[in-house]
C-alpha cells in the first residue's frame, strides 16, 4: 500500500523519461497522490496509455509532453512554459536515462558524449531552469535519480556508469548552492530494478540468481520500490533531508 503524503496534493511535478520503467512509476505515484504531473518522454504510445492508464484508475491525469531531452533548447522552452503557464514546478525528477551495455573497444568519441547527454547533462539544464521559480516561492524538491552500477564497480557499460558516478557530484553540488533558498536536492539510487525492458533485454534464470544471492533481501527490486522513496523525497515528510544519496537495492550493497 503507498502511503498517501497529503501536501503533494496539487502539487506541480515534472518528471523526465517518464513514459515507461521507473518513470512511468513515478508518475503514476504522483498522480496517484492528486499531483499535478507533467513528463517528457519520446515514445508517445506507452506515454499515451501511461496517461489513459491513470484516467481508468480515477488518479490526477498526468500531461504528457513530447519532448527529446537531447535538445536542451526544446527542454528548457518545455519547462519555461510549464512554469509561464501554470506555476512554478515543486517537484523535479530527473529519471531519464540509457543504460544499453557497450564494450569499451565500440565506444566512439560520438558515442561517449551522447551517453554523456542524455544520462548526466540535461539533470543540470533542468535545474537550471526550475531554479528561479523555486527560489522565488523558497521551496521545492529536487530528486535526481542515480545508479548502484558505478558503486558495485559494474563493467560492460563504462559511459554509463561514468554518468551515473556524476550524478553523486551534481546533486552535493545543486544542494549546497540552493539549501539557503529551502531548496532540497537528493538522489534516488536504485540497484537492479525490474523493468520490462530489463527483463525482456538482460535477465535471466543465472543472472536472478546471482542477484539474489547478492541482495539482503530475496525477491526482486520492482519499479514502485523507487517511486515510493521518491515520494518520500518530493513531500515535506524528507523536509530534513538534503545532500543525500539514498540506495534502494534489496541491500545488494
Amino acid at each position: 500500500m503507498t502511503a498517501i503524503y497529503e501536501d503533494l496534493k496539487n502539487k506541480r511535478v515534472f518528471v523526465t523519461g517518464g513514459g515507461s520503467g521507473i518513470g512511468a512509476s513515478i508518475v503514476e505515484h504522483f498522480c496517484e497522490q492528486g499531483s499535478e504531473v507533467y513528463f517528457i518522454d519520446i515514445n508517445e504510445k506507452a506515454s499515451n496509455k501511461l496517461v489513459l492508464e491513470c484516467k481508468n484508475k480515477n488518479f490526477s491525469v498526468p500531461t504528457f509532453i513530447k519532448c527529446d531531452l537531447l535538445n536542451i533548447k526544446d527542454l528548457q522552452n518545455t519547462i519555461s512554459k510549464i512554469i509561464d503557464n501554470n506555476g512554478a514546478i515543486d517537484v523535479l525528477v530527473n529519471n531519464a536515462a540509457n543504460d544499453e551495455r557497450h564494450s569499451i573497444d565500440e565506444v566512439t568519441e560520438e558515442f561517449w558524449n551522447e551517453r554523456m547527454n542524455i544520462n548526466l547533462r540535461h539533470y543540470f539544464f533542468t535545474v537550471q531552469s526550475v531554479k528561479k521559480a523555486m527560489i522565488a516561492n523558497k521551496s521545492g524538491s529536487i530528486i535526481n535519480i542515480g545508479s548502484v552500477s558505478w558503486m558495485i564497480g559494474q563493467g560492460g557499460m563504462a559511459a554509463y556508469t561514468a554518468a551515473k558516478s556524476g550524478v553523486v557530484g551534481l546533486t552535493r553540488s545543486f544542494a549546497r548552492d540552493l539549501g539557503e533558498f529551502d531548496i532540497r536536492v537528493n538522489s534516488v539510487v536504485p540497484g537492479w530494478v525490474m523493468t520490462e525492458r530489463q527483463v525482456e533485454k538482460w535477465l535471466t534464470p543465472e543472472s536472478e540468481a546471482d542477484m539474489l544471492k547478492k541482495q539482503c533481501l530475496k525477491h526482486k527490486l520492482m519499479p514502485s520500490d523507487i517511486a515510493k522513496t521518491v515520494l518520500f523525497f518530493g513531500s515535506d515528510a524528507s523536509s530534513g533531508c538534503t545532500n543525500q544519496d539514498y540506495v534502494v537495492d534489496k541491500g545488494w550493497l
